[in-house]
């Protein structure tokens, strides 16, 4: 893996939290993890996850370590909103956001790059965070939430990512309504899917791929 490309079902599941723990694993199996967050909206002062991106990965990569957290960006808006919704000014340039990725590849031996909210969120009008995953021609790491009612985002976030034929695996990241879920969700993921996993505990599988 050259990239990996982390997504979610949604907003709030946990991706910046699930690209901390990727970058911390894989620098224990010796390898040389960089980090790449495309486009942050809600952006006052500084972007905050990639700054916490950066500040974890600059504890391991020297490459890095020069760095500010806008240089891991293409794009920052202020609007807590899609990048399509934020960018008011229309300046969203997709080639800029792949120059970006292909600048910060050769800082690293496997960069990660953190969508925005879900696979569907658009850039522009006619491009989304799915089209940029296939773009890439890289693997994805779809997290799942664990609340009530995740069992449809999950689906059709696989629906997704299997008809555009992206390779992905996938894993939940247990924190919401976590008391009801092994009664609520779990039996069905255990009866429709092979080989899923809870974020914690198979983090280390995953990342020995």
């Amino acid at each position: 893996m050259k990239i990996l490309f982390v997504t979610a079902t949604n907003t709030n599941v946990g991706k910046t939290y699930t690209t901390i723990k990727l970058i911390e694993s894989f620098n224990k199996q010796g390898i040389l993890v960089g980090v790449c967050k495309p486009i942050e909206t809600g952006v006052l002062t500084e972007p905050l996850d990639a700054k916490y991106l950066l500040e974890t990965v600059q504890k391991h990569n020297p490459n890095f370590s020069n760095l500010k957290p806008k240089d891991i960006t293409a794009y920052t808006f202020e609007l807590p909103a899609a990048p399509f919704c934020a960018d008011t000014k229309e300046t969203i340039n997709i080639r800029k956001i792949k120059e970006k990725i292909i600048e910060l590849q050769q800082l690293c031996d496997l960069l990660i790059v953190e969508g925005v909210g879900g696979l569907m969120v658009p850039i522009t009008k006619t491009y989304k965070m799915i089209d940029l995953a296939k773009d890439l021609e890289c693997k994805t790491l779809l997290v799942t939430s664990s609340k009530l009612g995740c069992i449809n985002d999950t689906e059709l976030s696989i629906e997704a990512l299997k008809s555009r034929e992206i390779p992905f695996d996938w894993c939940v990241n247990l924190f919401e309504d976590r008391d009801s879920f092994e009664k609520v969700t779990k039996p069905y993921y255990d009866a429709v899917f092979d080989g899923w996993w809870y974020l914690e505990s198979g983090l280390k599988r995953f990342t020995h791929l």
